[in-house]
């Protein structure tokens, strides 16, 4: 999942894997994103700890163990946050290939069935274009809304798909629109998913039960499973 920074994508994101774990599925999801709020809702808690902020406690990455930065959520999913540095020092996305290298050295990618990538989209930086840059992840969605510069990102998120579609194996699976209730919001994401030559794969209405599942740091399917949302 890939989408601008305040998008909804998170939310977005974890809401649709703790639907996928009710349909029988064995999910890991990773954080690639500083803000290190890609599980919150899975684990019922506050930002777990990252592997980069673990690793500085022990020393290296190599000082780590899987079970440090691997915790269990919601069903058994498991999730891991890269993390990124203290806001204005170093690259946020080295975190990301540190994390992604640390995890499939230890084995955590065995025995799921998905693994879901969180991915800050404003910048498609290398260290952030690591999916896919190097083949991790096999089809990106991205999360937009109606307005300009989500739409804007967006379309330089497609660009950077494109960049690295012919070498490997990635894909860009569809456009996902967290309702912002803008002008026209379902044709502009519509528009703009045809001149990408894919599809809006769902438009997911506003809803204030979203939120309120939010403040008690759970998703709406945990929060509110009998709701329209859910």
């Amino acid at each position: 999942f890939y989408g601008k920074g305040g998008i909804g994508k998170s939310t977005t994101s974890q809401n649709t894997l703790a639907a996928l774990v009710d349909l029988g599925q064995k999910i890991l999801i990773v954080g690639c994103d500083p803000k290190a709020d890609s599980t919150r809702l899975i684990l019922n808690a506050k930002a777990q700890d990252t592997v980069l902020h673990l690793a500085a406690q022990e020393g290296s990455v190599e000082d780590l163990e899987l079970e440090d930065v691997l915790k269990a959520g919601y069903k058994g999913i498991k999730c891991v946050e890269s993390g990124g540095p203290e806001p204005g020092v170093g690259c946020a996305g080295r975190g990301v290939i540190t994390s992604i290298n640390f995890l499939e050295e230890n084995g955590a990618y065995d025995d799921v069935d998905y693994v879901s990538y969180d991915v800050l989209g404003d910048v498609v930086c290398g260290g952030f274009a690591m999916p896919i840059r190097e083949n991790k992840a096999q089809e990106i969605y991205i999360v937009m809304s109606g307005e300009m510069m989500a739409l804007y990102a967006a379309n330089n998120i497609a660009k950077g798909i494109l960049k690295y579609a012919h070498s490997g194996g990635v894909r860009l699976g569809g456009l996902i629109c967290n309702e912002r209730q803008t002008d026209r919001e379902l044709d502009l994401s519509e528009a703009l998913a045809a001149r990408l030559n894919s599809k809006l794969i769902h438009f997911v209405p506003r809803d204030n039960i979203v939120q309120h599942a939010e403040l008690r740091k759970m998703t709406v399917i945990q929060y509110a499973p009998d709701s329209k949302q859910a």
